[in-house]
């Protein structure tokens, strides 16, 4: 005969996971707003910009933002593999970026 299964250890487990997983994405969350430089934004400025962002239906300005923050990416992983010493003249050069892009959100 089988052993039975707990189910209550099994549900436990998942909600430890799922709960891991969501702490996971609010520090990578922290983690992109740093490296965006869209810390030095107040938090109201933040939020309303993200709120622009997720109202827009327009596919064309998405797939333009997703090409950007891709592009975004790859040159981060190319500055951090090929010259770990230069990050902090990167850092200072992506806030300048971050305000070009609110900028162009504000006018949209």
């Amino acid at each position: 005969m089988r052993k039975p299964r707990d189910f209550d250890a099994e549900l436990k487990a998942l909600e430890d996971k799922a709960r891991d997983l969501k702490n996971r994405k609010v520090q990578q969350l922290g983690e992109l707003v740093i490296s965006t430089g869209a810390d030095a934004l107040s938090a109201d400025e933040l939020a309303g910009a993200l709120i622009v962002l997720a109202e827009t239906k327009d596919a064309g300005k998405r797939e333009a933002w997703a090409k950007r923050g891709a592009a975004f990416f790859q040159g981060r992983s190319r500055r951090t593999a090929s010259a770990p010493d230069r990050d902090t003249g990167g850092a200072s050069a992506r806030p300048s970026g971050a305000q070009q892009a609110s900028g162009g959100t504000g006018a949209a």
